[in-house]
């Protein structure tokens, strides 16, 4: 069974992470699925992208198991979140559980989330030792500028939906029962929109965000990296894996 299935129902392309009795936790397969999900052209027929998760769970982020075995390695995670980024048609990420770590990251790389009121987003890598990358992080600058980063990144504690859009990351929030007619509402609307003007808009948005990129960082992904194969880190990680408080030295 694929870990990410792909549907396409005329103008709408409906993708869904499909591990839910792992709370679709992302391993290195199941984001090379997810990246093959939005190719850099797709059909000429399409005008929208749906992003949904099978189960009562988003996403809880990067498998730890799996994550585990690979401390101080970069993280496979971008080349997925750049594929949905740079997808030529709008995104829209439905969330009805938990987006956390990549989930969370996952969700705010789409064009618009809308979200259950019962749902929450955080990043929760601080509370296991490990940081995001340069890559991970701008994105979360971008998106809730610098108080809403520093509340995410810093605290670590997952922020409820409703706050997320007080914050003005996400588009819309509802009702559990109510949300998927208020998706249906925005994806039908942005299905409705010129093709041609929307592709050219969206390029433009990606690009006007590019800038970061040339700010010098390499040196913060090597002192990520470290820190990513810390003693803490493995202490993090094992004490999230066996739901106990870890026990942090600073090393």
């Amino acid at each position: 069974m694929p870990k990410v299935l792909v549907e396409r129902d005329g103008a709408v392309r409906t993708v869904t992470l499909n591990r839910p009795e792992k709370r679709n936790a992302l391993d290195h397969e199941m984001l090379d699925e997810l990246e093959a999900a939005f190719p850099p052209q797709p059909p000429g027929e399409e005008r929208v992208a749906v992003l949904r998760a099978a189960g009562p769970v988003f996403c809880a982020g990067m498998d730890l198991a799996q994550r585990s075995e690979n401390l101080g390695r970069p993280t496979p995670i971008v080349a997925a979140l750049r594929a949905i980024e740079s997808f030529p048609l709008p995104v829209v990420a439905v969330v009805r559980g938990h987006a956390i770590a990549g989930g969370n990251e996952i969700a705010l790389h789409c064009d618009f989330v809308a979200a259950s009121t019962q749902a929450r987003f955080g990043m929760s890598l601080a509370q296991v030792g490990l940081a995001p990358n340069w890559f991970l992080a701008k994105k979360i600058m971008e998106k809730g500028g610098p108080v809403a980063a520093r509340e995410m990144l810093l605290l670590g504690d997952p922020l409820p939906a409703r706050r997320m859009y007080d914050l003005g990351m996400i588009a819309r929030v509802a009702e559990p029962e109510e949300l998927e007619a208020e998706a249906t509402k925005l994806v039908d609307r942005l299905a409705t929109n010129a093709p041609l003007a929307v592709r050219i808009m969206k390029r433009t948005l990606v690009r006007l965000m590019d800038f970061r990129d040339a700010v010098p960082h390499d040196d913060l992904d090597d002192e990520v990296r470290r820190v990513s194969a810390s003693d803490d880190a493995r202490e993090g990680i094992a004490a999230r894996l066996a739901r106990r408080a870890p026990a942090f030295r600073g090393t």
